[in-house]
């Protein structure tokens, strides 16, 4: 048991490690081609961060830990919005927020959520075509994005650009860490999913709490030191964006590859008045704090520092109600 934690805790170092290594060398890349900013953050900075989620839900369900698969997406958007997001609100009064950044995921997310959740309360089961289906929409995001990039509507600041030239590093550093990074989080990632099931054995707590608090906190910990470099170098509502589109490829890419990898069914280790607590719980959760974070934002282009405080006590309830209840 005491080995597992390590090792455990290990996976987490690497996922950490990994994500950042994989994250700056696709943004020295990116910025070398002089590839907008704003396409960065949207695309391949929430991609990157998105990454150990990829890693630990497609290494789970091609081993058949449907729980960790399934557990990993749902719990890291909840983590992501109610936790790293809601520190980044809660450390400031107000927050402007660029809509533009926000609108087009924030769209994509709730469109997917809807046909995640149809499929989830009608069958109970996801298949390959589901998988699929949510790989395409995360095609069809990407192809939006890149497009309204190019054509001027997301444009990166001159100054911005200049800044970036006279820091760029050598492109065969960028690709270096760009490798190393995603072997790093594969390592890590597999770490985390073979030790957090034992864990869960020796707490006697069912797979799928261990994967929608603990491996989802470490999955998510990449967009957590995204977030706070952002907010410390004066860019928070560019982390906002990046969360809201790493919520956005939680459910279409992480669920689409674990689903397409190996199909499942929505564990029912868990039950409250003898229905399932992720149908009762986690999925209707995951709406609640998105909307509470996204809508505010898109109707006043501002987030308040009482949203922030009040997702970190929503957070901090829904731990409680995994291990306790």
């Amino acid at each position: 048991m005491l080995l597992a934690i390590v090792l455990f805790l290990v996976g987490f170092v690497l996922l950490i490690k990994g994500g950042d290594w994989f994250v700056d060398g696709a943004v020295g890349i990116a910025h070398r081609y002089h590839i907008p900013e704003i396409l960065i953050g949207a695309t391949i900075v929430s991609i990157g961060t998105t990454i150990p989620e990829v890693m630990v839900s497609s290494l789970a369900a091609a081993v058949g830990q449907s729980q960790t698969a399934y557990g990993n997406a749902i719990g890291s958007c909840i983590c992501n919005t109610a936790l790293i997001a809601a520190i980044t609100i809660a450390a400031k009064s107000s927050l402007d927020v660029d809509t533009r950044t926000f609108k087009t995921p924030v769209i994509f997310f709730f469109i997917a959520a809807v046909f995640y959740s149809v499929v989830a309360y009608s069958t109970g089961t996801f298949s390959r075509l589901i998988g699929i289906i949510l790989l395409l929409i995360f095609v069809v995001y990407m192809t939006i994005t890149i497009r309204q990039a190019f054509s001027g509507k997301l444009v990166m600041d001159p100054e911005d650009d200049e800044d970036e030239e006279k820091k760029e590093s050598p492109l065969w550093k960028d690709i270096l860490l760009l490798v190393l990074g995603a072997a790093v989080i594969a390592v890590g990632a597999k770490l985390l999913v073979d030790n957090g099931k034992i864990i869960a054995a020796g707490l006697g707590v069912p797979e799928s709490v261990i994967a929608l608090t603990f491996i989802a906190l470490g999955t998510s910990l990449p967009e957590l030191v995204t977030a706070i470099t952002s907010l410390v170098k004066g860019h928070s509502s560019l982390s906002l964006g990046n969360i809201v589109g790493a919520n956005l490829f939680n459910l279409v890419l992480v669920s689409g590859m674990a689903v397409t990898i190996n199909p499942f069914g929505i564990p029912a280790d868990k039950l409250i008045a003898g229905k399932n607590a992720s149908l009762v719980v986690d999925i209707p959760l995951m709406f609640f704090v998105m909307a509470f974070m996204t809508v505010p934002a898109l109707c006043t282009k501002k987030l308040r520092r009482y949203q922030g405080i009040i997702l970190l006590i929503i957070y901090a309830a829904y731990v409680a109600f995994q291990f306790f209840f």
